[in-house]
């Protein structure tokens, strides 16, 4: 039975109960007692590596996903597990001689990668607000206010418009911008748009401050002038300094994502014009997502138009951007195939992306349903994007 009026306080409760199932996982499996942290990699087995680099946006992350879910159970052990992350962010990725935070550290604290990656700079950021709204403590605040003016002062392009991705330690140029080693090396890229606009999104909430609010107005204009693809209505991945795209590829997780994140971002603004806008523009973006949907409910990883190559894989943060971004279109549109895709996407995540029997997400399957070996948690797996899921259908349903 798809979703509807009545069956939304059942599924409200089910979100719910795996919310709490995942914060359980990450306190039980995740924690590194001996060094501090969180374990740099945990597998498929709940088996930590110890020995494995701690990324900055894999503590971030956690320090965004348990201050949100505090809001929500009021369980003091999910406050514990926040500060525990601010207290290693602080502690071992702040960069106190030239400010902003390292890529990554070893298994020890030590600096990894010195690398000052805004995309990381935007998370820390975003976890950092996140743990203000629970706190308030000044120190948390002024050290998200630092990344914010590190990001303007050395990332911003003054003469295009955009963010640059990556510098030394020292804020100088990078020769290998690239965020991951399946990226490509171009100095602007719509991943890192994306989420500087969340992390100064998530700040303005608490730090009201009239040139952020341009800012994040700027960053909504860049997307509808430059990475939204208005011919397709997918995002454009890759682009030069001056805006060329650079990429045909189509990442229908993003196309999702982005469909109800640049909303709210505009509803933060309180900005009528900019609200009404991407509210409409959220309607299409899922649309082209839909795009990306097997016929099992599941939202496939990538597709490139140019080859005609589609890659086989159901990754779990998709899957977790599908149940909020078709939700979050039926609620503006009222057409109710949004609706029932939310609903699939839900069914396929208890059925193949949740592992029932040693609790979490798999990084994802194969196209034969087989889990695929990487990280449970690791660098890029955190409790992100299925814990912020359950926590916005638990708030719509809330709000209906």
């Amino acid at each position: 039975m798809a979703f509807n009026d009545e069956t939304l306080p059942a599924l409200k409760k089910e979100v719910d109960k795996e919310l709490r199932s995942i914060l359980s996982w990450w306190k039980q499996h995740a924690i590194d007692k001996k060094r501090g942290g969180f374990y740099g990699s945990v597998n498929n087995g709940n088996t930590p590596d110890a020995t494995a680099p701690k990324g900055v946006v894999m503590t971030s992350r956690v320090l965004w996903a348990f201050s949100a879910a505090y809001s929500h159970t009021n369980d003091p052990g999910d406050l514990v597990i926040a500060t525990r992350a601010w207290e290693y962010l602080r502690d071992h990725f702040i960069d106190k001689r030239h400010g902003g935070v390292f890529w990554s550290v070893d298994a020890n604290g030590d600096i990894h990668e010195d690398r000052k990656q805004i995309y990381g700079l935007a998370f820390c950021l975003y976890g950092l607000a996140e743990y203000y709204k629970i706190k308030r403590e000044e120190p948390v605040l002024q050290e998200a206010k630092k990344l914010c003016n590190f990001i303007e002062q050395y990332s911003w392009d003054k003469e295009k418009g955009g963010y640059i991705e990556a510098f030394t330690r020292e804020w100088k140029p990078l020769d290998d911008l690239r965020l991951s080693e399946k990226d490509d090396n171009q100095k602007k890229t719509m991943n890192t748009h994306l989420h500087v606009i969340e992390a100064y999104a998530n700040l303005y909430q608490v730090w009201p401050d009239p040139a952020l609010e341009q800012r994040i107005t700027g960053i909504l204009d860049l997307f509808n002038r430059y990475i939204i693809n208005s011919k397709t209505m997918h995002l454009d991945l890759f682009m030069d300094e001056d805006w060329q795209v650079k990429s045909t590829l189509q990442s229908y997780g993003h196309d999702i994502e982005a469909a109800w994140l640049l909303q709210e971002c505009a509803e933060t603004t309180e900005d009528k014009i900019y609200i009404d806008y991407f509210r409409q523009l959220a309607v299409k973006l899922a649309a082209a997502a839909a795009e990306g949907l097997d016929k099992d409910g599941g939202l496939w990883y990538e597709f490139d138009p140019a080859t005609s190559h589609l890659i086989k894989e159901k990754h779990s943060w998709p899957q977790a951007e599908a149940l909020v971004g078709f939700f979050n279109a039926w609620q503006i549109s009222a057409d109710k195939k949004f609706l029932a895709r939310s609903h699939q996407t839900w069914e396929f995540i208890k059925q193949h992306i949740k592992d029932s029997k040693k609790g979490e997400w798999f990084w994802g399957v194969n196209e034969d349903y087989s889990p695929m070996q990487k990280d449970k948690a690791g660098f890029w797996k955190c409790p992100y994007h299925n814990t912020r899921a359950c926590l916005e259908i638990i708030k719509r349903i809330e709000g209906i």
